[in-house]
């Protein structure tokens, strides 16, 4: 027996899962996600959110409230390593120009504290329907038939109640308790450092030089750790290595350490600092991947499926992407519109990228620990190749023979099926727009003109299936314009021809020309990618 019947439960109230709720909501299925801290984070923790990510928000109407939260420090554009702060520079990270990401994408990145962005998913996760329960810990589980029968304590009142889940989201963390109900074990590294984090005040701006840093990796005899600003003036946030094997405990970071350390990190012995005791207890630095991303009913996201060093921004953004991911195709399933592979899929898609992802931040830490950047060069692409160009090795797709490589230049996109639909600038009554923007709730036909009418195509397979296709006609005489003439080659279409794309704006299928038999065709892509 149980005690509520949901649709999805969310296991964990982080990034990832909040987001999860928000993308199953805009999907239409009302999901309930418990969390069992009694708030959000209060902490900074994550603050990059990088341009697909931000994507994903502005598909779901929440682009402007998040750059609204934005950090202080959202002018910075240093990564530096250096010895001390006031001393020499060993490495300066590569970013990419706002240029460069205009040619990719039709937003960018944005630097928003943790803390600040959790409770502005919350509040948008409430408003798009999802039931959000704080102070509720999971603490028992069994896949039964018809879902997931999930015990939930309300930590506050202790009160238990029964509740079966047609599926459940586990978002719940690096140590992820509902991996280990599972038995769902990891690989990789493991445990890199252990750190603790403390606040302090001080004024640095003899040390910075005039750089605006959004992190400066410190490393020499006496500290190894990370200065991050919180308000580019005076407040910033220190996490400092420890080391147990050595017999160090987070115990031992008193006042009087913090101060000796932070001036080590910033090279003035005599530097006035402030500590401040809002710091959070003691974490790691971890590199590991989940032997697989689903078990049954259950889906794993966020660090509960990988965990990464913070070193290239990319571990809340992956999160937040496998959440994307999985969101459009456990609405479907719920509702009757595709099978079971579908959700096959997701570890299929998502784990190839977490594992590479994952290598890649391994590669950036070995520069933070003291390898030079020409050491790991030749293994290390950019943050935006691996942010837009990862592509699905297998999938919920048409392919198109060998997979090919995993990642590909963003700015030479190739159109294929499991890579993202490439971003091009159209023009509709005379407005540019972005084709990024067409992408979102449903399936999007993008079907060039001098074939046969692929709107008439849609319309009969969505009779068939009962899944609606949006069709959009580019070119002559389309209703979107193609004035700088990058649709073709970047789609890799022609005349006549069309590309499918998922809802999670991701290629499903494509052809190159207007098939014999359009319906036929269009259906069959359906179906594969549907798995019915």
């Amino acid at each position: 027996m149980y005690d509520e019947k949901v649709p999805v439960l969310i296991v964990g109230g982080g990034l990832a899962g909040l987001s999860a709720a928000v993308f199953l909501a805009w999907h239409g299925v009302t999901p309930t996600l418990v969390e069992r801290h009694p708030d959000t984070s209060t902490h900074p923790k994550a603050r990059a959110i990088n341009p697909r990510t931000m994507e994903l928000y502005r598909a779901v109407d929440m682009e402007a409230a998040v750059r609204a939260g934005r950090s202080p420090i959202s002018g910075n554009t240093d990564l530096v390593h250096v010895e001390t702060l006031a001393g020499r520079e060993r490495v300066r990270m590569p970013n990419a120009s706002p240029a460069a990401i205009d040619r990719i994408s039709p937003t960018g990145w944005t630097l928003i504290d943790q803390n600040q962005l959790e409770p502005i998913l919350r509040r948008r996760a409430v408003e798009v329907g999802a039931d959000v329960r704080f102070h509720t810990e999971v603490t028992a589980l069994a896949e039964v038939d018809g879902g997931v029968l999930v015990t939930l304590v309300d930590r506050g009142t202790g009160v238990s109640r029964q509740v079966l889940a047609e599926y459940v989201v586990a978002a719940d963390g690096s140590r992820s308790p509902m991996r280990e109900l599972l038995g769902v074990g990891h690989h990789g590294r493991g445990t890199i450092t252990n750190l603790v984090s403390f606040f302090f005040q001080a004024d640095l701006e003899p040390a910075l030089r005039d750089r605006r840093i959004i992190a400066a990796y410190v490393n020499n005899p006496e500290v190894r750790g990370t200065i991050i600003p919180i308000d580019n003036e005076k407040r910033w946030v220190f996490n400092v290595s420890f080391f147990p094997d050595r017999g160090e405990r987070a115990e031992d970071f008193d006042e009087e350490r913090c101060v000796r350390l932070a001036r080590a990190a910033v090279g003035i012995p005599d530097l006035a600092v402030g500590i401040e005791h809002t710091g959070m207890p003691a974490w790691d630095i971890s590199a590991k991947v989940a032997d697989r991303m689903s078990d049954g009913r259950v889906f794993f996201a966020g660090d509960a499926a990988h965990v990464m060093p913070p070193t290239g921004a990319f571990g809340a953004s992956t999160g937040i992407q496998d959440a994307y991911n999985l969101a459009w195709k456990l609405a479907l399933v719920h509702r009757g519109r595709a099978g079971a592979g579908l959700l096959a899929s997701y570890d299929t898609e998502r784990r190839p990228v977490a594992e590479e992802t994952v290598r890649q931040a391994m590669l950036r830490f070995a520069v933070r620990e003291g390898s030079q950047l020409s050491d790991v060069a030749a293994e290390m692409v950019s943050e935006e190749t691996m942010t837009f160009g990862y592509r699905y090795p297998a999938g919920a797709f048409v392919g198109e023979g060998a997979a090919g490589a995993l990642l590909e230049d963003p700015e030479r996109p190739t159109g294929r099926p499991g890579a993202r639909a490439p971003h091009v600038v159209l023009h509709e009554d005379g407005s540019p727009r972005s084709t990024i923007d067409l992408f979102g709730r449903g399936f999007v036909l993008l079907a060039r003109p001098g074939g046969g009418d692929w709107a008439a195509a849609a319309a009969a397979v969505e009779a068939e299936l009962g899944v609606p296709v949006e069709v959009h006609t580019v070119g002559e005489p389309g209703t979107l314009r193609d004035p700088g003439g990058q649709f073709d080659a970047r789609y890799g279409t022609g005349p006549g021809g069309a590309s499918l794309v998922r809802p999670d704006g991701f290629v499903a299928w494509r052809t190159p020309d207007f098939p014999v038999d359009p319906v036929g065709a269009l259906a069959r892509a359906l179906r594969t990618v549907l798995a019915v």
